[in-house]
């Protein structure tokens, strides 16, 4: 029983810790963390998009976040580390916030729907689902899906190859849900994983400048306003 505790209360506080690294960064930077435990200590890992603005400059934000985890939860020496992730379109919480941070913006559910999901199939997806559920401009709420590719919704194969994201957005009426599911990779009958996907969330990416390499992250994460006239138009010409 008493290990049974431990592990209950370890698992406690990996959530607590999550949760507060997840109030204190920017919308739409934080990706969801990893905690190991090595004997030096407990290492956070941060996985985000957007490296510069969780380290800050001269490390003075990621310094300050490790003091108030030390703090907080009294961990001897924990040691945070941050991983970029390279595709933001193949990951389904970022994806999640794109779209709530979106809304917040005023742009129409349809066309970020619609746009989103051309972007994630773009990067290599087998298949995606968006559901965005809420009051987005009438008196009801609504639900509205978004689905491409596909995509497996039970099983083994649902837990292990398809990734998730939630995310709630503030508007004027109300909150909006965002749920996201994306699967990047296909498992064949034998049991073989096909890689689907142009490039790998792992794969090694070449040395440049840090700021280099935000800004042209940050140029693929939230919609702009070009593209969305852009799609506009051409869906306007499909009506036709």
């Amino acid at each position: 029983m008493l290990l049974k505790e431990y592990f209950v209360k370890q698992g406690i506080k990996e959530v607590e810790i999550e949760e507060f690294i997840r109030k204190h960064f920017p919308q739409g930077d934080y990706a969801g963390t990893e905690i190991k435990r090595t004997p030096l200590g407990v290492k956070i890992l941060i996985y985000t998009h957007k490296p510069g603005r969780i380290i800050g400059r001269g490390g003075k934000t990621i310094n300050e976040m490790t003091d108030a985890i030390k703090q907080r939860f009294g961990l001897d020496n924990p040691q945070l580390d941050v991983k970029v992730i390279r595709n933001p379109n193949l990951n389904a919480k970022i994806v999640a916030k794109q779209i709530a941070s979106a809304l917040e913006r005023g742009y129409n559910f349809k066309k970020i729907g619609n746009l989103t999901i051309k972007r994630i199939m773009d990067a290599g997806a087998v298949g995606a689902e968006i559901i965005i559920s809420g009051k987005m401009g009438g008196g009801k709420s609504m639900s509205s899906k978004f689905v491409e590719g596909y995509l497996k919704h039970c099983g083994e194969p649902a837990k292990t190859l398809v990734d998730y994201g939630f995310e709630e957005a503030l508007v004027k009426l109300g909150k909006i849900g965002v749920k996201v599911k994306i699967m990047k990779e296909f498992q064949e009958i034998t049991g073989e994983i096909t890689k689907k996907r142009k490039g790998e969330e792992s794969a090694p990416a070449k040395r440049q400048d840090a700021d280099d390499e935000i800004s042209k992250i940050a140029e693929e994460v939230l919609p702009e306003e070009e593209k969305l006239e852009e799609f506009e138009e051409k869906d306007q010409k499909k009506a036709k």
